[in-house]
C-alpha cells in the first residue's frame, strides 16, 4: 500500500488520524512463515534478503507463529535520521552476499516495522489500521536491527514540528479507519515531505525534449562559497509553461562558453550561462556532497544578486 502527496490533515479531524515519521530507504515486506526462515521482498517483488544479514535473525522473534509484515529498511545516520545515500551501499547486493556481510559491519541496516497484513494464518488487509496497529505493537519486534517507530493519534500539527526541527523528511498521516490496500496508491494514507529553501546561482540548463523541445528541460545551479560557484544539483519541475517560456528568454540571452561551476556537472548536452541569475527551490535533504535531494523550482529572485549569497 502507498501514500499520496498531501497536505497536513486539519486540525478538526486530526484525531482520526496517526502520525509516523516518514523514513527514506527500501521498502520491503517482510515474510516470516514462522519455521526459523525470512524472506525479505522489494516493492518490485525481487527477493532482497541476501542483501540484508544482519536482518536474518529476526526469522527467530516471534518464534513459531507466522507473520507478514510492512516496513522500510534504511541507513541510519549519525542523529538517527534514515539517510538514503548511505542506503544505496547496501542496496544491489542480491548476487553479492559475500559483500553483503562485510557491508553489514561498515554500514549496518535497520528495519522500520509499521504494518501487519498476515498473522498467524489469518488475512488482516481487511481490518483498519488502529487493530492493525495494535497487533503490531503486541508483536513487541524490537532488536538488533529491526525495531516500530512510534505512531501517534492526533496532535498533527506538533508531530509535524517535530519532524521538521529535527531535519526529518517529513510524516506519514494514516486515517485510523484505512483497510491495507496492496499495490494501491491511497488517499487514506498521505505523505507530508518537508520541504526546505535555498537560493541558488543558475549556471546552466538541459535542453527539453517532447513538447519541452526548445525549452530548458532542467536548470543546472549552484551555491557561492567562497567566491566560486559550486553545483548544487538539477531542477526540472516545478514551472508552469508559462514560467519556463520566461526563464528560456533569460538563459538564452546569457550564453557563455565555459561552465561556470568549479566542476563541471555530469549533465549530458548542457549548455552554460552567465552566474547571474538567482533563484529559490525547494528540496527535501542533501547528499553528503551538499547537492540538493529531490529539488523544485519555486521563484526567481530578481532581488538578488549571485554576489549576495556568498
Amino acid at each position: 500500500m502507498l501514500a499520496t502527496p498531501g497536505p497536513l490533515p486539519t486540525a478538526g479531524v486530526e484525531d482520526r488520524w496517526a502520525f509516523e515519521v516518514k523514513q527514506d530507504g527500501q521498502r520491503a515486506m517482510v515474510y516470516l512463515p514462522g519455521d526459523g526462515t525470512v524472506v525479505l521482498r522489494a516493492r518490485s517483488g525481487t527477493d532482497i534478503t541476501t542483501a540484508y544479514p544482519e536482518l536474518l535473525p529476526l526469522a527467530d522473534a516471534l518464534g513459531e507463529r507466522s507473520a507478514v509484515l510492512d516496513g522500510e529498511i534504511v541507513a541510519l545516520d549519525d542523529q538517527g535520521r534514515s539517510d538514503f545515500e548511505r542506503l544505496q551501499q547496501r542496496m544491489g547486493l542480491v548476487s553479492a552476499p559475500a559483500k553483503a556481510v562485510r557491508m553489514a559491519d561498515r554500514v549496518p541496516a535497520h528495519l522500520m516495522l509499521f504494518d501487519v497484513v498476515h498473522l498467524d494464518g489469518r488475512l488482516l488487509t481487511g481490518l483498519p489500521y488502529a487493530e492493525r496497529r495494535e497487533l503490531l505493537e503486541e508483536l513487541g519486534l524490537t532488536g538488533p536491527a529491526w525495531s516500530t517507530p512510534a505512531a501517534v493519534t492526533g496532535h498533527g500539527a506538533e508531530a509535524w514540528e517535530m519532524a521538521k526541527d529535527a531535519g526529518l523528511e517529513g510524516l506519514i498521516a494514516k486515517r485510523l479507519t484505512s483497510r491495507y490496500e496492496p499495490g494501491t496508491r491511497s488517499k487514506t494514507w498521505v505523505k507530508i515531505k518537508v520541504h526546505r529553501l535555498a537560493d541558488v546561482v543558475i549556471g546552466g540548463w538541459a535542453p527539453g525534449h517532447g513538447r519541452l523541445t526548445g525549452l530548458p528541460g532542467a536548470v543546472l545551479v549552484g551555491e557561492r562559497h567562497a567566491g566560486l560557484l559550486q553545483y548544487a544539483g538539477s531542477v526540472g519541475t516545478g514551472w508552469s509553461r508559462t514560467e519556463r517560456v520566461r526563464l528560456a528568454e533569460l538563459l538564452q540571452a546569457a550564453p557563455v562558453d565555459t561552465c561556470p561551476f568549479t566542476q563541471v556537472p555530469p549533465v549530458a548536452g548542457a549548455r552554460w550561462v552567465l552566474p547571474r541569475l538567482v533563484g529559490e527551490v525547494r528540496y527535501t535533504s542533501r547528499t553528503r556532497a551538499g547537492r540538493l535531494r529531490h529539488p523544485s523550482w519555486h521563484r526567481l529572485r530578481p532581488d538578488l544578486a549571485p554576489d549576495d549569497l556568498d
